[in-house]
């Protein structure tokens, strides 16, 4: 049993979104409605003359402490054995109380016309049968065949580094024990999963 985790180096990042086309891909997200598992923020920091862009990738922070899970009415939202927070299409009702519930913004609404679209797009081999509540899944469907999350495989920079927390000798358990990478919010209490390191 893992607990899976990741850790965005933000000295790398070049923003060239290639983990948003991947994940989009790989997941049937709904990018013709602009709805993306993952997402890369593109922010300006400093005062003329003295400013730079910086990205930040952002997704499901996974946290331990789920202020998603307790939301959900119905326990559509759940943690698997692995630490990974996912939704259970069929119970989910589409309430969005988990989506309000999530302090990083990391849930959408696929709705009826997102459905309809992929249906288009994809015919009969499609991810999303009914409306609920998306999210990132570190691609749990590539785990299972010991393949990365595709944003991870993708990443031209290897600024994504994904790995079992709790294995000693991965990278991303010593990159997020070195006190170099940092959750976001550290104090809303959630325990994310998804740490960074500063440019």
């Amino acid at each position: 049993m893992a607990r899976y985790g990741m850790v965005m180096d933000m000295r790398t990042c070049v923003g060239c979104q290639a983990c948003m086309a991947a994940c989009s891909t790989e997941n049937q997200t709904p990018f013709w409605s602009e709805k993306f598992r993952t997402h890369v923020e593109d922010k300006e920091q400093g005062v003329f003359p003295d400013v730079r862009r910086v990205q930040l990738p952002r997704l499901c922070m996974h946290c331990e402490n789920t202020p998603c899970l307790s939301a959900c009415p119905t326990g559509a939202t759940h943690m698997d054995k692995n630490g990974i927070v996912l939704v259970n299409y069929d119970r989910c009702i589409g309430c969005y109380a988990c989506c309000i519930a999530c302090p990083y913004d990391a849930r959408y609404a696929y709705d009826g016309e997102d459905v309809d679209k992929e249906r288009e797009l994809y015919g009969k081999n499609v991810s999303h049968e009914m409306p609920h509540v998306d999210k990132c899944t570190f691609c749990v469907q590539r785990l299972a065949e010991k393949l990365e999350p595709a944003c991870v495989a993708t990443c031209p920079t290897h600024t994504r580094i994904f790995g079992d927390l709790d294995d000693s000798k991965s990278e991303v358990h010593k990159l997020a024990r070195s006190g170099k990478a940092q959750p976001l919010n550290q104090g809303l209490g959630t325990s994310p999963k998804v740490f960074y390191i500063p440019s």
